[in-house]
């Protein structure tokens, strides 16, 4: 795959992983374009890096996921790459009930079910480009979980399935499907939980996955395992059990 002359839409790309894989694109010669919920961090990200077009865009939600797409095809004619990357990460109780679950984000609609509908909207485009590729972020989670975050675990272990999925789908077209999947990773993804947990580790730079994502472009490396993410996916196939057992000691 190309990593210059691309024109690339990141989803959650105003900080974190999706701020750095924007980074890394501009570096390389690429057109970017970035949404987010936050009107804020998307000026700061634009303030950090001028090339870049911003969109603000709630990515759970059906309508702006719909106008997102318009908007895009419209102003940019030859987007060529997709990268599912907005995300939420949160601690659920299941034993309190509906109403623990109520007061969150919903993970399914913004780690999930965006990437599907997302992808569903552009591939017909990406289809008629020459060279074009979907970027699914998932997580070293999606093959171990962590139990206190069960929305989160599930909807990165069915982001990997359908990325295996659309891959085989796809293999006949001119579209490419990559999946990254990082370890933890230093970002305000869990919106402090570490900390509630204390956890002094906070994970590799977000830069470093951004890095690794380049490089699986360049050597058409579908599955882009990032640190200890490999490990996790080793152990998922040979010590389950104990693997899960020691992280949710």
């Amino acid at each position: 795959m190309k990593t210059s002359n691309n024109t690339v839409l990141i989803t959650g790309g105003g900080t974190g992983i999706g701020f750095c894989i924007a980074e890394e694109l501009v570096k390389s010669g690429n057109e970017v374009i970035i949404c987010g919920r936050r009107e804020d961090k998307l000026k700061e990200a634009k303030g950090k890096l001028r090339q870049i077009s911003t969109k603000v865009c709630d990515v759970s939600n059906p309508k702006e996921r719909a106008e997102l797409f318009s908007w895009v095809t419209s102003k940019f004619k030859g987007i060529n790459v997709l990268v599912n990357n907005a995300g939420v990460q949160r601690m659920i109780d299941f034993r309190k009930g509906i109403d623990e679950l109520a007061k969150h984000e919903n993970e399914v609609d913004i780690n999930l079910t965006a990437t599907i509908q997302l992808s569903a909207y552009f591939i017909p485009v990406l289809m008629q480009r020459e060279e074009a590729a979907i970027v699914n972020v998932s997580s070293g989670l999606a093959f171990i979980p962590l139990a206190i975050m069960p929305i989160y675990c599930a909807t990165k272990a069915a982001l990997h399935s359908f990325s295996i999925s659309l891959r085989h789908q796809l293999r006949d077209t001119p579209v490419k499907v990559f999946e990254v999947i990082p370890p933890t990773v230093d970002t305000q993804l869990d919106k402090g939980t570490r900390d509630l947990r204390n956890m002094t580790y906070r994970g590799i730079p977000p830069a470093d996955v951004a890095t690794a994502m380049m490089k699986s472009l360049r050597e058409d490396e579908y599955e882009c395992l990032v640190g200890q993410a490999k490990n996790l996916m080793e152990a998922s196939r040979t010590n389950f059990e104990e693997q899960f057992g020691r992280m949710n000691h």
